[in-house]
């Protein structure tokens, strides 16, 4: 039986992050539906919404790694305050412009302004988690953010969906509106601190010490893409009609959530290395994907998408944390915000995949995905001891 070990509660202050993180991710998780509702309502096209969708997704990619690098040097509190006013201003750009009747052009233009500084917050919140809550507490934190953040990926697109009987443009709006209400939420403790300046070390990342966990992050999104993408698919390989493929990422959310709860309550006092939870949650990733590989009815299907899920916040929490005690501190917003490019890297290959290849084909090459994840994980250096990394 696994001994419950207590753990410092998490206080206030990160209820307050949680608040400001969660809102900055509301806008991402309604844009898909909500770009599609707007330029369905404003020019006939449901596709220009798709295009839209696939720029602002692009320049998140783009623009993570050099948003993050600037608000490590400015001090990830400001640059993020900065950073949440800039893509308010985008999507308040974008809605105006609806409105206006703009052309097409234009309004695929104003999205790249969000999407450029999307990977940067993402990063920056991540960062100023770790100012927020003490060293012992923040694998339970991060466990308990990725399980709220299902709630929030379920959310948005109901959020979306409602509002457009009002309006068909406000749900961008709104979502300009949340980026500046999590602008109230950056935590104040981490507001004052002035940034440590970069040392010869930090000068470049550790590659080797953190290639494992960056190749957890792409199978992470990688296989989460291939059934979050994939359910119809999925059941009509099993026989049943497309209108109840949302059965699929139903169970793979709800898993999710279980699984992060469970990891937070029990699973923080496994005493296996964490390398070595890892490498078994990568396993479990690997059986949850041939069981949908090899599934014939609904019971496979299921078994296989809630496995998939349980794994899913236990192995975000592991390669935060691990990649977070692999990097110097003055790089950890660069570093968080490399992950969310990996990981989008990963979900952005698998959806292709799921388009272009045979449906078991696209399930074996994320199998693969999560094998060349598990091999490098496993032979990557010792890691640096908690204390070398964490925050004091």
């Amino acid at each position: 039986m696994i001994p419950v070990v207590p753990h410092p509660p998490l206080t206030g202050a990160y209820r307050r992050w949680s608040t400001g993180a969660q809102l900055s991710r509301l806008p991402q998780a309604m844009a898909p539906l909500a770009f599609t509702l707007l330029t369905t309502a404003t020019t006939g096209s449901h596709r220009l919404g798709g295009v839209m969708m696939a720029v602002f997704a692009g320049a998140e990619i783009l623009g993570a790694v050099p948003c993050g690098r600037l608000l490590d040097r400015v001090g990830p509190a400001r640059g993020l305050r900065l950073a949440l006013v800039a893509a308010a201003a985008g999507l308040a750009g974008l809605a105006s412009a609806a409105v206006l009747g703009a052309p097409t052009p234009v309004l695929v233009a104003v999205v790249v302004l969000p999407g450029l500084v999307g990977g940067g917050i993402a990063g920056g919140f991540r960062t100023l988690l770790a100012q927020t809550v003490p060293p012992a507490a923040l694998p339970r934190a991060v466990a308990v953010d990725l399980t709220v953040v299902e709630c929030v990926l379920v959310a948005g697109p109901v959020l979306a969906s409602a509002m457009v009987w009002v309006h068909p443009v406000l749900p961008v709006p709104v979502m300009a509106a949340s980026c500046l209400l999590a602008v109230l939420f950056v935590p104040r403790s981490a507001v004052e601190r002035t940034p440590r300046p970069a040392t010869r070390t930090a000068l470049r990342l550790p590659v080797r010490a953190v290639l494992g966990w960056l190749a957890t992050a792409y199978a992470i999104g990688h296989v989460l893409a291939t059934v979050e993408v994939a359910p119809v698919p999925l059941v009509q390989r099993i026989g049943a009609d497309p209108e109840v493929a949302l059965v699929v990422p139903v169970v793979l959310c709800v898993a999710s959530v279980v699984g992060g709860a469970a990891y937070a309550w029990r699973g923080l006092a496994l005493r296996r290395s964490r390398q070595a939870q890892a490498l078994v949650l990568l396993g479990a990733y690997a059986v949850g994907a041939g069981v949908l590989l090899v599934s014939t009815g609904w019971p496979a299907l299921l078994a296989g998408t809630a496995v998939i899920g349980l794994a899913t916040a236990p192995l975000g929490t592991i390669a935060s944390t691990e990649l977070q005690r692999a990097v110097p501190a003055e790089r950890w917003t660069e570093s968080f915000s490399l992950v969310f490019v990996v990981q989008g890297a990963g979900f952005v290959v698998g959806s292709l995949a799921v388009g272009i290849l045979p449906t078991p084909a696209a399930i074996v090459l994320g199998v693969l995905a999560v094998v060349l994840a598990g091999t490098v994980l496993a032979h990557r250096p010792r890691p640096v001891r908690d204390a070398e990394r964490l925050p004091t």
